[in-house]
């Protein structure tokens, strides 16, 4: 079977976030940031207009997603070692980690995303089902593969590859 890609990787798909993780048996690392990267790349069996996918669609998609996630501590929705409650004046977000700790944030520096944990992989998942969205929502395309890259520090990085069935 024949296969077209295209890889996009920008000086701008980049976030600055802090987060941590938490560890199976509940102790969680300390809070800590990085500067992540994104690389992005899809294939295709079949060009249209002789291209996999125009440029000029898909970079502001991944621009968004990361602008979103920039300067924000990230939180796990589905964790089950963090409890996460709107204060009663809507402005701050107290966390209870672990039943044991407790702090509270302010709801603009926080994101809560849909995942459980806040490790490379999982925000690179989260990445690619938000690219995948847009894509289906915009122009009711799909990549055969998708392939998202999160590099948190320079020659560390995760990929989360998502197939289409067919």
């Amino acid at each position: 079977m024949r296969s077209f890609a295209i890889r996009v990787y920008k000086q701008y798909f980049n976030f600055a976030a802090s987060h941590f993780m938490f560890f199976a048996n509940g102790s969680r690392e300390p809070l800590h940031g990085h500067n992540y990267r994104v690389e992005v790349r899809g294939d295709s069996p079949t060009l249209s207009e002789d291209m996999v996918f125009d440029f000029l669609h898909i970079k502001p998609i991944v621009r968004d997603i990361c602008n979103r996630l920039d300067h924000k501590l990230l939180l796990p929705k589905f964790n089950p070692f963090l409890n996460i409650i709107e204060d009663s004046n809507g402005s701050n977000y107290k966390l209870i980690l672990n039943e044991k700790e407790e702090m509270s944030i302010p709801q603009n520096d926080v994101l809560i995303l849909p995942i459980e944990n806040t490790s490379a992989e999982l925000f690179a998942k989260f990445i690619a089902e938000e690219i995948n969205k847009e894509l289906k929502n915009k122009y009711q395309f799909f990549f055969l593969t998708l392939e998202v890259e999160v590099e948190e520090t320079p020659g560390q990085s995760a990929i989360y590859m998502h197939r289409e069935e067919l």
